[in-house]
């Protein structure tokens, strides 16, 4: 590899910790705001020339699709969206955005390359007795849910994370905190996805 000058050696130290932390490179944007560039095409032009001297491959048109031959990272991750919001509390609107990936391990979340994968930030304390707290970010699959899956629903129109349960043959949405109370729907329940894992930060 050629040698690169001091700001090219601090934005691939930058990619490298990245991986580390999330499993996916810093897209070109993450980089301009990381090192101050006046625009996108900066962070680009770094790229290009950590390409050129051998430090990073870069497949063209993806924005985190390139990978440094010193830290690769590991065929199970894959980039899982962060669609925003969901309340562990009382239902409300859901906040959406787009644009965010998390990094997980599909092999520790059982997941294959034909699940239909999300992710969302919880707000409150209704799930807590399920080991789910405020600020975690829980892992869900599209899928039907099975009686005593958690679940991210919509409820008569507004958003909630709660368990899935039947009770005869009827279902409704249950907490895991003494002080919130069960979520029957009047009209409709329509479940958006399936938990199959959670990750916390540690502040």
């Amino acid at each position: 590899m050629e040698p690169l000058t001091g700001r090219q050696q601090k934005v691939l130290d930058f990619i490298r910790k990245q991986i580390r932390k999330t499993g996916f490179p810093p897209t070109s944007r993450e980089i301009q705001t990381q090192f101050g560039f006046r625009s996108q095409t900066a962070a680009m032009n770094h790229l290009r020339a950590l390409e050129r001297k051998g430090a990073i491959h870069r497949t063209p048109g993806k924005a985190r699709a390139l990978t440094d031959p010193a830290a690769k990272l590991g065929a199970d991750f894959r980039a899982v969206p962060l669609l925003g919001t969901i309340p562990a509390g009382l239902p409300v609107d859901g906040e959406q955005q787009t644009g965010n990936d998390l990094g997980v391990d599909s092999r520790f979340f059982g997941l294959d390359g034909s699940s239909d994968v999300f992710a969302l930030k919880v707000t409150g304390d209704s799930m807590v007795g399920a080991q789910i707290a405020d600020g975690d970010t829980v892992i869900l699959v599209k899928r039907p849910a099975r009686d005593q899956d958690i679940v991210a629903a919509l409820i008569d129109g507004e958003v909630s994370l709660k368990r899935y349960t039947v009770r005869k043959g009827r279902p409704y949405l249950k907490a895991e905190n003494p002080l919130y109370p069960d979520l029957i729907p009047a009209q409709e329940l329509v479940i958006q996805g399936v938990m199959v894992g959670l990750v916390r930060r540690w502040s």
